[in-house]
């Protein structure tokens, strides 16, 4: 079984003219555990709605999505918060970091939705991610660059086994958005996590050795085309 299995996934919102515009409509989608994959996409695309809907963040108005096993898209808000918070590390182009908590505080607060927070668990990510002199700076005394990796760090400290990142590299320079990649894979790799990338960034994806179209998967953009 995969560790995620999409099914006539189907997501729509209602415009301020008060009509229904389907955002995603994807009939089929699956990843492998362990498994790398980039999904090209542009802005406007429905791909971070596709994240989210993954992630539990929104619900689909209908389809499934089993992450190991479990429908997501069949629980209450409650259960999808456990669900996510058990299973997967999600990675924001904005960071999301709480900027009145030190990174440490911000790793221990993203576990502690799941398996609880353990200190030395999180303070070994952050050393692995550079920032071991750094745990007790707060987000607006670090460069975006370490932000980013402060981000990484919370996403898998908890051992998400599926892991979502949404042009994580978006908001960093060249280097910085290189050493973030490979850091985001390298980790990844590390913990036997399953990362679901997506970008529109050629050098991003080209890094990736398997990469889709966003656009073959949703068919709601061939439907707002014809």
């Amino acid at each position: 079984m995969p560790l995620l299995a999409i099914a006539n996934l189907h997501k729509s919102f209602v415009t301020p003219d008060g009509e229904r515009k389907t955002i995603v409509h994807v009939p089929e989608f699956s990843l492998a555990a362990g498994q790398q994959l980039a999904l090209r996409g542009e802005s406007g695309s429905g791909k971070t709605t596709f994240l989210h809907l993954i992630a539990g963040i929104l619900t689909a108005d209908s389809g499934s999505i089993l992450v190991g096993g479990s429908d997501m898209n069949a629980l209450a808000e409650s259960k999808r918060d456990r669900l996510r918070a058990e299973n997967i590390g999600y990675i924001f182009q904005t960071f999301n970091l709480l900027q009145g908590y030190s990174c440490l505080e911000n790793v221990l607060l993203g576990m502690a939705f799941g398996p609880g927070a353990d200190r030395a668990r999180a303070q070994a990510m952050l050393e692995r991610v550079g920032l071991g002199h750094r745990l007790h700076h707060r987000p607006r005394q670090l460069s975006t660059g370490q932000q980013q990796r402060v981000a990484v760090a919370r996403a898998l400290a908890a051992r998400p086994k599926l892991v979502l990142a949404d042009e994580p590299t978006g908001n960093l320079d060249h280097r910085n958005a290189r050493e973030a990649l490979t850091l985001i894979r390298e980790t990844c790799r590390e913990n036997g996590a399953a990362l679901l990338l997506v970008s529109h960034d050629p050098e991003v994806l080209g890094a990736f050795e398997e990469v889709r179209d966003f656009a073959e998967l949703n068919q709601a953009l061939k439907e707002t085309v014809a």
